[in-house]
């Protein structure tokens, strides 16, 4: 039987990260995975679950949790007509097939290398949050043909090593391909299903190496994916009803910042331990 005052403590770190993710996501549209994995990393850190797979268990939690609020944002973005369900059947096939090469490429690799992977990556997505203009573009349309066939696999297994859904890329993605930046948000959710479903199939059947929490199963750790929906389910609408009262244009720079700091910490925890 696990130890109940180590469950305790879980709960309590696991329910103040979901609630930082749940406001997060609302106030500022980001995906909840790009701040769940690395709080997850932190908080197994502090209560002993230092590991060779780790890093494996933060991001195949973090996508599990992200196929339950991408399915429930997809509900709501359709029921506004929103979401470019021709976008989504055309790129799916490749972003599933992403997202499978993904999971098997961080099925073989340990914590150190995934931090340094998830740092280079988040240093990417906060530079771009920061620096980003609404009105670069790269063509008119998104692109078909060549272009599709690799940019969507390349998105799915880019997001799986990263542990997230399919706003960080999807969106900056369809922006900078003329997509409005609702149809995009809401299409990019769809985006997420398409990446969490396939991979976190595939990180239930892990063997995982070393000591891990209670109640994981394979490479995914039920406690956390429980507390986190639950919280987030609760906290997201409050970042919303916040975002309406106030300009979260200067918060998403802040939030930039703190993403740059995280990533660089991540490079920094990998290269040196």
């Amino acid at each position: 039987m696990p130890d109940t005052f180590l469950v305790l403590q879980m709960l309590v770190l696991l329910a103040v990260i979901g609630a930082f993710a749940g406001v997060l996501a609302g106030l500022l549209g980001v995906g909840g995975g790009i701040v769940l994995v690395p709080a997850f990393f932190y908080a197994f850190q502090v209560l002993g679950y230092d590991g060779p797979g780790l890093m494996q268990m933060c991001l195949a939690t973090s996508l599990a949790t992200i196929i339950v609020t991408s399915v429930r944002s997809v509900h709501g973005h359709n029921k506004k007509d929103a979401v470019d369900w021709q976008i989504l059947r055309t790129w799916a096939p490749g972003i599933v097939i992403g997202a499978v090469v993904g999971m098997l490429v961080v099925a073989q690799l340990r914590t150190t290398t995934l931090q340094a992977i998830f740092g280079v990556l988040a240093l990417s997505v906060g530079l771009y949050m920061g620096f980003g203009r609404k009105d670069w573009r790269l063509g008119a349309a998104m692109p078909t043909g060549l272009g599709r066939a690799a940019l969507s696999p390349g998105m799915g297994f880019l997001s799986v090593l990263m542990g997230i859904g399919g706003g960080s890329f999807g969106v900056p993605l369809m922006s900078l391909f003329a997509v409005p930046i609702h149809r995009a948000v809401a299409t990019a959710a769809g985006f997420g299903v398409l990446i969490a479903v396939p991979a976190v199939i595939g990180f239930l059947l892990v063997d995982m190496s070393g000591p891990v929490p209670p109640f994981t199963i394979g490479a995914v750790n039920l406690v956390a994916f429980f507390v986190i929906i639950a919280m987030t389910l609760i906290t997201a609408p409050w970042g919303v009803k916040l975002a309406h009262a106030m300009d979260p244009g200067p918060l998403k720079r802040v939030f930039a910042v703190f993403l740059v700091f995280v990533a660089l910490n991540m490079l920094r925890k990998a290269v040196f331990g």
